[in-house]
């Protein structure tokens, strides 16, 4: 589709207004920094399934230049591109010239946010989206009635039924529901977990919302780990959430409010760790995203500077805790904001292959999203899905016997698409903690 097509509009177009609004539009500077080489095309997820310039980045970023232009309004095909994109940030690690695309995105999605009227079904799907997600006391309600649903398989049944698998929403919806144990509704963790041995400092640690209730077991590991390892660790049950799912669909005011939650409540710290991809990006962007906010500029920039991803974090201590042997064989799954918003790439392996026994393996298109991206695989299911797959076969054809994600979207969307093969999806600090208690592999085979 030509930029024309793009832009055509019913009526004539006032000149003297813009698409974007003055506050925060994508910087023309950035816009600029594109010479549209295309080597973004490749490890674009969106541009994959597609196959449309106007749902590459170099593509978008077109999109965002023209509205800048005089005239220029919001066309419902922009809308549609832009929802397209899974906001992965692939294309920040493979531009040459340094395109910063995160910081456009971010700056756009807001501006839809603002001045689009977007369907009544939509706008109910995503509040629904953010209003149970994003609430860890909603969540824990839910967790016993999942139990049930596992052990009767009501879900599973309804998959099957001819309707069901006509509407991609509702199809992928089920296929998501991870298996949760009914004891997610009640437990939490210590306010201060005390470190093992001769302390080597405190850390503060961010939950999360879904992470701390669905994924309560890679929580727990978590902690136990970074107290083997001699840190004590402190918790805190608010705020319920920082604001990473709201924030990176661009609901930007909801999103700002948990910002500054968590800043206030966590600023005390010299170090947050969160084992939570999504987590520890949106935490880490805390100062560009309140950089015109004068109460809390500062506060964010310092805020967001202490913030490490839990690999990260053990990278930069030598081990203290042993390691005993593992024999399993891992294939590991790069979380796009791990990997590319955050640039972590190599902790992870690292603390894979200081487990003894472990074979890591890597799959094909390490680079490429898994389709998750936030509420992406709800909202687009239909891409999502043929991401999901395309991820899961790769995943698959490396012969590995476990996958390690760091990152509870990954990990759902990965095992709804691993279409019946019994292998469990884990996060690799359950790995190292199932090594420093010297548990056996075979539990983890079992959770398949």
């Amino acid at each position: 589709m030509s930029s024309l097509d793009i832009t055509r509009h019913e009526a004539e177009p006032d000149p003297a207004r813009r698409a974007w609004d003055d506050h925060n539009p994508p910087a023309l500077d950035l816009i600029r920094d594109c010479v549209h080489c295309g080597f973004c095309l490749p490890t674009c997820p969106s541009y994959k399934v597609f196959e449309d310039e106007m749902d590459s980045p170099r593509g978008r970023i077109l999109l965002m230049r023209i509205g800048h232009e005089e005239g220029a309004e919001i066309s419902p095909e922009m809308v549609t591109h832009f929802d397209r994109c899974l906001g992965c940030m692939a294309c920040v690690t493979a531009c040459p010239s340094g395109v910063q695309y995160d910081r456009l995105i971010e700056s756009t999605r807001p501006q839809l946010e603002r001045q689009t009227d977007r369907s009544w079904s939509t706008r109910a799907l995503r509040r629904g989206v953010f209003e149970l997600f994003t609430h860890p006391g909603r969540l824990r309600v839910l967790a016993p009635l999942m139990a049930l649903e596992r052990r009767i398989g009501l879900l599973e049944r309804l998959a099957k039924v001819p309707l069901v698998r006509r509407v991609p929403r509702l199809r992928v919806m089920l296929a998501l529901a991870p298996d949760i144990p009914a004891r997610a509704a009640v437990r939490r963790l210590p306010a201060v977990t005390k470190a093992r041995g001769t302390s080597r400092g405190t850390v503060a640690f961010m939950q999360g919302c879904v992470q701390r209730v669905w994924f309560s077991d890679v929580n727990a590991a978590t902690v136990r780990v970074l107290a083997a390892e001699g840190f004590e660790v402190h918790t805190k049950a608010q705020p319920r959430c920082c604001g990473a799912l709201i924030m990176h669909s661009g609901v930007e005011p909801e999103a700002l409010d948990l910002a500054r939650a968590t800043i206030a409540a966590y600023e005390g710290y010299d170090t947050i760790v969160a084992n939570v991809a999504g987590c520890g990006s949106a935490m880490k962007d805390y100062g560009h995203f309140l950089v015109e906010d004068p109460e809390w500029a500062e506060r964010a920039k310092a805020f967001s500077a202490k913030v490490r991803d839990v690999h990260e974090f053990l990278a930069e201590h030598e081990p203290r805790a042993e390691r005993r042997p593992l024999e399993l064989t891992v294939a590991y799954h790069d979380a796009c904001h791990l990997a590319h918003a955050q640039g972590v790439r190599q902790p992870p392996r690292d603390l894979l292959r200081s487990i003894p026994g472990l074979e890591l393996v890597e799959p094909a298109e390490w680079e490429l999203c898994c389709g998750s991206a936030g509420i992406y695989n709800v909202m687009q299911p239909e891409a999502a899905e043929k991401l999901g797959r395309r991820k899961a076969d790769n995943l698959l054809a490396t012969g590995a016997q476990v996958i390690a994600a760091a990152n509870p979207g990954c990990t759902m969307q990965i095992g709804a698409h691993l279409d019946g093969h019994a292998m469990p999806v884990v996060h690799p600090i359950e790995l190292l903690d199932r090594s420093l208690r010297g548990a056996p592999a075979q539990e983890f085979l079992g959770r398949a």
